[in-house]
């Protein structure tokens, strides 16, 4: 029996910066081609941060529209949870940017790092806190400006990164509604797949971490994506059964967006239609935490989710970690 209560997702919102960087503006900056990002990977373009543009001003361009499509003002909000591996700073955390900016003025918040399946852990410890009766309105959002991290000259890497945010708000819904279970799960074997090398206290900014370009984005793609194809079934299939439900009964399907190849094979280990699969990683890339509530805003936004619709949200990361929710809207 599920035994969560019913919290859930009232609104949606999401952002992405207007400046787009197509596959033929990449074939100016590194040793690529339109035909070898897209056969790939499937993206087609990314929408990158300009300079004066940070995690907090993504992140507040698409909490904006999740708080007006809720009803809420910022004064209503008592829970801020920011997912990212993109902060604006080290201290303080980019929730609390997003707060001071949105005049979100009775709201705790706090920032969590779970690199790309950060915005269902966020949903996860947001759903707890509402359901605790502490909190009532939680604002989850996940963001990521990559492009900061992201080294231009690796072309294994820089074609695939974009930047965006995704936004939620969470609160009380009616019973039978809301999120119907979470599966997490990480493993700290697998930290050297997927990381930032340097800028923490392993290894502090320093000449040298500077000069060997350490500050950037490194990634083993084969055994990501074999890891990655992997996961997905696995977390999906324990959702969906701790929600006491079937693929059968899904509506949707949200990956994180990370590759078109990663996704096709888990549409082949996974029975659903390939209909009930959101997939927009053609317009934005992989943008880490934002990836998911991006993609799942598409669907709201064209008056696609109705009641009692079964979402299922899926995704993997740096940790590595990866999870699974499903929610009945």
């Amino acid at each position: 029996m599920n035994t969560l209560a019913r919290i859930g997702i009232v609104s949606l919102g999401a952002y992405a910066p207007p400046n787009v960087l197509t596959n033929f503006d990449m074939e100016k900056i590194v040793d690529t081609s339109d035909e070898w990002i897209r056969t790939r990977s499937g993206i087609s373009q990314r929408h990158i941060a300009d300079a004066a543009t940070a995690t907090s001003d993504v992140a507040y361009g698409a909490a904006l529209p999740a708080l007006e499509r809720a009803g809420l003002s910022p004064e209503e909000i008592d829970l801020i949870i920011v997912a990212t591996v993109s902060p604006d700073m080290p201290l303080p955390s980019t929730a609390c940017f997003l707060q001071h900016r949105l005049g979100a003025v009775n709201a705790a918040a706090f920032d969590i790092s779970a690199a790309c399946t950060g915005f269902i852990y966020s949903c996860n410890i947001g759903q707890a806190m509402v359901a605790s009766g502490q909190y009532r309105n939680a604002l989850v959002v996940g963001a990521d400006t990559l492009s900061k991290f992201t080294d231009y000259t690796d072309r294994r890497i820089c074609v695939l990164l974009g930047d965006g945010a995704g936004a939620a708000v969470l609160k009380p819904v009616p019973e039978d509604r809301g999120f119907r279970s979470f599966y997490l799960r990480a493993d700290g074997s697998l930290t050297d797949l997927l990381k930032t090398p340097a800028g923490g206290s392993r290894n502090p900014a320093s000449f040298e971490t500077v000069q060997n370009r350490q500050h950037f984005i490194t990634m083993n793609g084969p055994e990501v994506f074999k890891f990655a194809v992997r996961i997905m079934e696995e977390a999906v299939v324990n959702a969906l059964d701790q929600a006491g439900l079937t693929l059968d009964d899904v509506t949707y399907i949200v990956p994180h967006q990370a590759n078109i190849r990663i996704i096709e094979s888990a549409m082949k280990r996974l029975p659903i239609p390939a209909e009930r699969w959101v997939v927009n990683i053609q317009n934005y890339g992989n943008t880490s935490a934002a990836s998911i509530p991006l993609a799942l805003n598409e669907v709201y936004e064209r008056g696609g989710l109705h009641e009692g619709d079964v979402i299922v949200m899926v995704g993997f990361g740096g940790g590595l970690t990866w999870g699974a929710t499903v929610v009945r809207w």
